[in-house]
């Protein structure tokens, strides 16, 4: 289904990418990625996560990195980031009253919540059951709207789990039913493993794509590209009308819990590679490739200084 309408991607490097990484990444190449990540015309940057330091360290340094990026962020880029909890989002707020002191704008435009379609995942990556995960959201999402954030509803094993094998699409919806219901602006279908098929991703979507229709709510697709699918289910969710998709520069990221003790899981799909598959399709993007590939390969060069470092 080509259309004229441009697809909005969103390039979650910075946090999906780099959070799993074992060497911790200096806050000054973060910022540097998101700078460049900034310049690429992506729609979005998922910047960081204001998560606990104790249980993610790579991100420990939220607060520091968006006073980095504040100051030259471009005039209408979009800065997203994670929240698990109030405290969180109140981490969040207080970064974005210090940029809107020192540059007079706030750096941090949309606040994100994470839950799962799988109740043992759930428990496991948040240590709480789904209905306690959306209890939890409830006054994080009303507070961030009342500041003028958008919000996310990210919903992982959209198609399978680590732990409990294949998730029905009927349960995906109901997660995103209860996302719904608390006001999130998007739903954000996350295929954490990389478990996905063109049959398998096109029932999540026709099972979650009207409600979110109805509630006036964009559609995200999150794939990872663990058994190189990711593309062609691509292809799928454009003809079923996902205009909004996630993505990594280089291809970095990858759920712990799809790799083996000898082979670490590939991460989400390349932005390289979802501009393929999008241009395949026949459909326009606004991004620059040459600036995507130094992106790239900046966050590679980070990664490869952390590791080598002493």
């Amino acid at each position: 289904m080509t259309t004229t309408s441009r697809i909005r991607i969103t390039d979650v490097a910075p946090r999906d990418g780099l959070q799993n990484e074992p060497a911790p990444i200096p806050t000054a190449d973060k910022a540097a990625l998101v700078n460049a990540l900034a310049r690429t015309g992506v729609d979005e940057v998922e910047v960081t996560s204001f998560v606990s330091a104790k249980w993610v360290p790579q991100l420990g340094d939220a607060a520091d990195l968006c006073e980095m990026v504040a100051a030259s962020k471009p005039a209408g880029a979009v800065y997203s980031a994670l929240v698990p909890n109030e405290r969180g989002l109140d981490a969040l707020l207080a970064a974005n009253a210090a940029s809107e002191s020192m540059t007079g704008s706030r750096v941090i435009d949309k606040a994100s919540v994470f839950t799962a379609a799988s109740e043992t995942f759930s428990t496991k990556n948040t240590n709480a059951s789904i209905a306690e995960t959306i209890a939890r959201f409830r006054p994080v999402i009303t507070r961030a709207h009342d500041t003028g954030l958008a919000t996310r509803g990210y919903i992982s094993c959209i198609v399978a789990c680590p732990f409990e094998g294949p998730i029905a699409a009927g349960a995906v919806a109901d997660v995103a039913s209860q996302l719904l219901q608390l006001g999130v602006t998007e739903i954000d279908l996350g295929d954490t493993i990389g478990a996905a098929t063109p049959e398998s991703i096109a029932q999540v979507i026709m099972a979650v794509r009207p409600m979110c229709d109805a509630a006036g709510a964009d559609l995200v697709l999150h794939l990872h590209d663990t058994f190189g699918r990711a593309s062609e289910c691509i292809g799928v969710a454009l003809e079923l009308g996902v205009r909004s998709f996630d993505a990594s520069a280089a291809g970095i990221g990858g759920c712990p819990y799809a790799s083996t003790p000898d082979r670490r899981a590939p991460g989400n799909i390349a932005t390289l590679a979802l501009l393929d598959a999008i241009e395949a399709a026949g459909d326009p993007h606004g991004v620059d490739r040459a600036a995507m590939q130094d992106a790239g390969q900046l966050a590679l060069d980070a990664i490869a200084r952390a590791g080598a470092m002493p």
